[in-house]
């Protein structure tokens, strides 16, 4: 019972973040439409990376990683719980209201450390405006990260998971309004699209605040503002969130130095934006749907000493992800070329938009199913609340992804950013698992996982192959407007079919578990 519990928690929140992925395709189908790959594109898409990258620092990268096991423990326990959460949101406000001051002040050179191959031109003065209107978005999303955390750690996962679905909605609408309030075509003015996208940013962020708040007053933690304090539980939380926060840091790191190689390279900024959002999608519906699920369910279980329950919910976890996500890999690398040119193939983005984008989305498959590792594999640190070796290891990724794509970039240009950032996740796979050798059984793999892990690999090698000749098979009809949707539609399917049903008959997994997961 407890399988299906946590199985389900993992579907919550994946089809709600498939959702919100979603959304993001049709976001950023919009944008590219709109802008393409042009100096308008790249200003807003860094603009909008800015709070994002301090989010992941301040918020997901750090806080919550410290938060969550300390928070879910003391509900556990009955521990002051509600009292914890309260102080924690709190001193959020209070630091991130000055940091954000701090930023909009400081956004030229922030725009520079994220990339400096702007200066000189008009994407530099674009972005730093952008920037200012975007970046109090930090606040608003880090305050919304917190109540995440205290939802998912009582088990409710459905608020938290949709949030993202109004930020994607309203940048739709910012878009929609734009083109309908231009004088002339809203191609022709993309300074104006650029505007109404950033003012889009803050708003969705009081909006998915909002969502949060209140769906965690309905679960008895109506958090509210008032007078900060510094507590013993406060204290302990930043010495935790500390090492989790430079971890946090570094791998932002990692991202800094991707950006600074590709705005050298004119509309590299946004083909790896755009090829971000496509290998986004499995990665958020798996791998961020186990990561949110398995931290508060490990944090509980070994406060509860439950170190078998511990074993089967990490083994369970990979198991389910790299049975979505190995599929996915495979088909990112197999057939990124169609998906980028119908998905994003039209007004401003061009051919030569398309084979670099879906370059980019091939390398980045390459590293998805590390990515998502990667989030089954931390929390058997965080839910111990050992925050300092995972940044030890996040220190060595930062200078394998420097070495990488600084090293790389002028050999084969601005793919160096993406293959910098797929071989470091391995590498970063790599150095998690050996450090969780120490941590006895319950961090090893058991009998079904190990028995069904090449069995995985082996559905997502026959459902390749098939979609590899199929594509060649189909390619004249994905470049008929009247007949490309429907083609890349029938080869998803064909792939779909194709790898579950080999799955099902070589012992891969078993489709009743997924099916009584959904149910429930």
């Amino acid at each position: 019972m407890k399988q299906v519990r946590l199985m389900a928690g993992f579907f919550t929140v994946g089809l709600w973040t498939l959702l919100s992925r979603v959304a993001g395709f049709v976001r950023d189908i919009f944008i590219a439409a709109y802008l393409g790959t042009g100096p308008v594109a790249e200003a807003f898409l860094v603009a909008f990376s800015l709070p994002n990258l301090f989010r992941r620092f301040f918020a997901e990268g750090a806080f919550n990683m410290a938060f969550v096991p300390m928070f879910a423990k003391k509900l556990e326990a009955d521990d002051g719980a509600h009292q914890f959460a309260q102080d924690a949101y709190l001193a959020m406000w209070v630091i991130l209201s000055v940091f954000t001051v701090i930023g909009i002040v400081a956004m030229p050179a922030l725009v520079t450390a994220m990339a400096s191959g702007f200066i000189g031109d008009e994407r530099f003065d674009l972005a730093i405006y952008y920037g200012r209107i975007a970046f109090p978005y930090i606040l608003f999303i880090s305050l919304t990260a917190l109540l995440s955390g205290v939802l998912n750690a009582t088990g409710r996962f459905t608020a938290a998971a949709a949030a993202p679905v109004i930020l994607n909605a309203g940048f739709v609408v910012a878009l929609l309004i734009g083109a309908a309030t231009s004088t002339g075509p809203a191609i022709d003015t993309p300074e104006r699209m650029g505007l109404w996208l950033a003012y889009a940013v803050p708003l969705a962020g009081i909006g998915q605040l909002a969502m949060v708040w209140w769906a965690a007053k309905r679960a008895g933690f109506a958090l509210q503002i008032g007078k900060p304090r510094w507590t013993p539980a406060l204290k302990r939380l930043a010495i935790i969130a500390a090492p989790a926060a430079l971890a946090g840091g570094v791998v932002q790191i990692n991202l800094l130095v991707g950006r600074q190689v590709a705005s050298y390279f004119d509309g590299a900024v946004a083909w790896l934006s755009y090829a971000d959002r496509l290998y986004q999608l499995p990665l958020g519906v798996v791998g961020i749907a186990i990561g949110v699920v398995l931290l508060p369910d490990l944090s509980r279980r070994l406060r509860a000493n439950d170190m078998a329950g511990g074993k089967d919910a990490f083994n369970r976890a990979c198991e389910v992800s790299l049975a979505l996500t190995i599929p996915a890999a495979v088909a990112l690398m197999v057939i990124a070329l169609p998906l980028v040119g119908v998905l994003f193939e039209r007004g401003a983005f061009d051919a030569a938009d398309t084979d670099a984008t879906a370059l980019a989305v091939a390398v980045y498959g390459l590293g998805l199913p590390a990515f998502v590792m990667q989030k089954t594999l931390q929390p058997l640190f965080f839910a111990r609340e050992d925050t300092k070796r995972p940044f030890y290891y996040a220190l060595v990724a930062l200078v394998l992804n420097a070495a990488l794509a600084v090293g790389l970039s002028p050999l084969i240009g601005f793919i160096a950013a993406a293959w910098g950032t797929s071989l470091t996740a391995w590498a970063m796979v790599w150095l998690l698992w050996r450090g969780s050798r120490d941590m006895g059984d319950a961090a090893d793999f058991d009998a079904r996982f190990k028995s069904r892990l090449p069995r995985i690999i082996a559905a997502a090698a026959v459902m390749g192959l098939v979609l590899a000749a199929l594509a060649a098979v189909m390619a004249p009809f994905f470049d008929i407007p009247t007949w490309r949707y429907l083609a890349l539609l029938a080869l998803i399917a064909a792939g779909i079919v194709t790898y579950f049903g080999t799955g099902q008959m070589i012992g891969a997994f078993k489709l009743a578990e997924f099916r009584r997961a959904m149910k429930r």
